[in-house]
């Protein structure tokens, strides 16, 4: 039932009440905050499966401040390549499992989209493919890969670029893929100093210009009729002198910075073996290219008889994305797809519907203005492609209460979620009345400083109120998080409701088509719980929210998200769901609403799949017919073709803000942090944390993974899972722990310049020398998800969690930035460093904290 806090936040004292009462507190809480300052409500959602939703109740709201998991998961990972080509790692694309000849796997850990990887990666061996991880950790993928590459935590877009500078080398380059579709051929503006410096130069009517090289002239980019120059300097008409984008790529990475030789030591790996790694993917690139027998189309009309790829694949995740540089990082591997030809090609990495997407893929965010009882102009989350986009006030400080979208994250497209808890603390920028959260365990393993987050939920003002005055949470289990909620709105399990996985949302298309799909209902609760979606939708239609409320005030939604799905359209034709459109339920993709929908996708095993003709699912960013056809679908508004990003030019606008062009700059303390962060070409530097702290003192990069069993913390309370995960050990590399004396089962003290654990070492091989790691989402606070006393995970579990500190070391003026990548303000999990001490206390683990009891009511445990 939902729950009322009656004692102290924290103490997991509640009671019972009615779902109305619930309902009438949460709309009073929220309809003084809409009549007021609709900012000071701030909605963050967990890894759920409903963010299209809840970002448009967002929005419909009238708060900015709205975001989701990915902020701390990958956002590094999407903004990076849908800044670059479109599309993006992780569900955005997925390798060419039927004609790779040479895989590369960076920072994949086994619970991400597990079973599929697996049944490719039986494809690749059974085809003879070589498979290359690149992880510090030798688990899962990595231990039944062809080769392990261990390398140094942080380090991955240095030995990227060392790829890079070898192909470059040996002139091994695609050079016809670069000019037909990327902005390598794109000239660039050399002016230092200068307003226009960096960007590219456009002729009347802003389309970007080339150089012919036979009329030796610059023609607009967009000709097909002239031999393009990739190198050499020119002057324009206008004087300007300039250069294609690929001759500054080329003079970076070409030195001898770059060489292997000079990175070997800082990535933990030989010259000798970046050499050998960047031949064979040149050979795979050239020597092996697959060619199919199947005529197409490109944007320009030519027709093209076969279709030729280089059959080198490349997928990533959060082992590069969690690093405060993995924005560059996750670029670098783009650029290196790029200058192979390997992307969308037969045997490289391929998009999967509904990408790609026009770079970037989608509209500003909105809340650049909010008014009482006023929706957004638009959604919360979007993308900023230069100062103008920012969501900052007329002083350059931020709009938004984690800070995204201002100059300390420019191109935050997912939020900060792991700041709106201490922000919302510190009333930095402003304080909040309501902070309202879904599925997401902030009181323990979904936030950095747990022990700290902890104390800030319950934090009090000199008068004895809350800091953060008010906390209403959702969640189907009774997780840590309940015990510091004001108002409990218990959600139902995925069994019991409607889902709706959409392409508006995390998609489940492939490179062959889109595809989407619902849950249904199969159990009736035996609790008096509620979807979360038809929650937010009631509420939405009791505030008087524009979208949720027909012109009458009733409810536009009255039978809850099922209603939404099949009726809501996020403009004409577009709904949440895109297969059986049309009245008569015949149109895919777009269409008018059918109140068949949902039966329709129940006669189809809740699937609905479009398989694209064969002459569509490869070099979709310039295929004309593919992109005809996702513009009748209403995956994309236009069939221009999506030009690759070489040279990322929204990164030079900022940089020139920073530098003083513009009327919009940022305040005087971020100008250096811009002009070095935001540079239009990858950059590698070491990782915040590692630049603030004496690395010598603390010599060892700390990490987490997910057991392959687990997604994120789900499945962790599973009574078989249990049985086999239930404790967890810091493993070490086996020969660095024997010249520390350590052997199996020691106690360690970890400690980081934030604070220490006691926790119990294991030892192993298949691990980079300077590297400790541990499981995540087994060690559960005591008490917690009904588990019973002397619970293994709660005795014998440990959090890394409490050693990360969500704030950098100070600056010079006093100041602490988040703990996250500049560019995107991606939480930089991965750059804990730590020391790692023999402890000769007790041998039990530390910090623990008193058990949390039970919420009322809580049915028996199973044995």
């Amino acid at each position: 039932k939902p729950l009322l806090r009656t004692g102290e936040r924290g103490s997991g004292e509640f009671k019972e009440i009615e779902w109305d009462e619930a309902m009438r507190l949460a709309v009073e809480w929220l309809g003084e905050i809409r009549r007021t300052d609709p900012r000071k409500l701030a909605l963050f959602t967990g890894r759920d499966q409903s963010q299209s939703l809840t970002g448009w109740w967002a929005m419909q709201f009238g708060t900015p401040n709205f975001a989701a998991h990915g902020g701390f998961c990958s956002v590094n990972m999407a903004a990076a390549g849908l800044y670059s080509m479109g599309g993006a790692f992780w569900e955005f694309g997925e390798p060419d499992w039927d004609h790779a000849r040479y895989f590369m796997m960076f920072g994949v850990a086994e619970d991400h989209d597990s079973n599929p990887i697996k049944i490719g990666l039986s494809k690749l061996k059974a085809n003879g493919a070589k498979f290359v991880s690149v992880n510090p950790v030798k688990t899962g993928y990595s231990a039944v890969a062809d080769e392990w590459v261990g390398v140094t935590p942080g380090a991955d877009g240095l030995f990227v670029m060392a790829l890079i500078h070898c192909l470059l080398e040996a002139d091994q380059i695609d050079f016809d893929f670069l000019a037909r579709y990327t902005n390598a051929t794109w000239l660039v503006v050399q002016n230092p100093g200068g307003a226009d410096d960096g960007l590219f130069a456009r002729d009347e009517n802003g389309v970007p210009l080339a150089w012919d090289k036979a009329a030796n002239a610059a023609v607009p980019s967009s000709r097909t009729d002239f031999s393009p120059a990739v190198v050499g300097a020119f002057e324009l008409p206008d004087g300007r002198k300039a250069v294609p984008s690929f001759q500054l790529l080329a003079e970076r990475y070409l030195d001898k910075q770059y060489a292997p030789e000079a990175v070997a030591d800082r990535c933990g790996l030989t010259a000798g073996r970046i050499r050998r790694l960047a031949a064979e993917i040149a050979h795979a690139a050239f020597q092996e290219e697959i060619v199919l027998d199947q005529p197409w189309t490109d944007w320009a009309g030519r027709r093209h008889e076969k279709m030729i790829g280089r059959p080198v694949a490349m997928h990533g995740m959060r082992g590069i994305s969690a690093h405060s540089n993995g924005f560059h990082t996750c670029r670098a591997i783009h650029v290196l797809q790029m200058l192979i030809g390997a992307i969308d090609t037969p045997g490289s990495w391929r998009y999967k519907a509904p990408y790609p997407k026009p770079i970037p893929g989608g509209p500003a965010p909105a809340g650049k203005t909010t008014a009482p009882n006023t929706p957004l102009s638009g959604m919360p989350l979007g993308f900023t492609m230069g100062p103008e986009d920012l969501l900052v006030e007329e002083d350059g400080t931020p709009k938004r209460l984690d800070k995204a979208y201002s100059w300390e994250a420019p191109l935050s497209a997912h939020g900060l979620m792991h700041m709106a808890i201490h922000n919302a603390w510190a009333g930095d920028p402003y304080k909040i009345d309501v902070l309202f959260m879904y599925m997401a365990n902030m009181a323990w393993n979904s936030s950095m400083n747990t022990a700290g987050t902890m104390k800030m939920l319950t934090d009090k003002n000199a008068d004895g109120s809350y800091k953060i005055p008010k906390i209403i949470y959702s969640d189907a289990y009774a997780s840590e998080m309940v015990s510091y909620a004001d108002l409990v709105l218990p959600d139902t399990t995925y069994l019991e409701r409607w889902d709706c996985i959409s392409l508006l949302d995390r998609p489940i298309g492939s490179a062959h088509g889109p595809a989407d799909a619902i849950r249904r209902p199969i159990l009736t609760p035996d609790r008096d719980v509620r979807p979360f979606q038809d929650v937010m939708i009631d509420l939405g239609a009791r505030l008087g929210l524009p979208g949720l409320t027909n012109e009458d005030g009733s409810p536009k939604f009255p039978g809850g998200y099922p209603d939404y799905i099949v009726n809501h359209q996020r403009k004409p034709g577009i709904g949440p769901l895109a297969g059986f459109r049309g009245e008569d339920g015949a149109v895919p993709g777009k269409g008018a609403p059918n109140k068949g929908q949902l039966d329709a996708y129940i006669a189809n095993k809740s699937f609905w799949r479009l398989e694209l003709p064969h002459d569509e699912v490869y070099f979709k960013h310039g295929n004309k017919n593919y992109l005809e056809h996702a513009v009748e679908l209403g995956m994309i508004d236009k069939s221009d073709q999506i030009v690759l990003n070489l040279y990322c030019e929204p990164l030079q606008k900022f940089r020139l803000a920073a530098e003083g062009h513009g009327a919009i700059q940022p305040p005087e303390r971020e100008r250096e942090r811009v002009k070095t962060f935001f540079d239009p070409l990858p950059i590698w530097y070491a990782p915040l944390e590692e630049q603030k702290i004496e690395a010598s003192e603390y010599p060892f990069s700390a990490l987490t993974q997910r057991p392959m069993a687990m997604y994120h913390s789900w499945h962790s309370q599973n009574a078989w899972l249990r049985q086999i995960f239930s404790k967890n050990y810091l493993y070490m590399n086996r020969e660095t722990a024997e010249q520390n004396g350590l052997a199996d089962g020691d106690f360690v003290w970890v400690t980081s310049f934030h604070s220490r654990i006691k926790v119990p070492v294991r030892t192993m091989e298949g691990v980079n020398p300077n590297t400790v790691w541990t499981w995540n989402a087994i060690g559960k606070r005591k008490g917690a998800w009904n588990l019973p006393k002397g619970a293994p995970e709660g005795e014998q579990g440990f959090l890394l969690n409490h050693t990360i500190s969500e704030l950098l070391p100070a600056e010079a003026d006093g100041y602490r930035y988040s703990n996250s990548d500049p560019v995107t303000g991606q939480a930089a999990w991965y750059d804990l460093r730590v020391k790692i001490e023999k402890a000769d206390c007790e041998q039990v683990c530390s910090p623990s904290f008193p058990p949390l009891p039970n919420p009322p009511h809580m049915p028996q445990r199973p044995d």
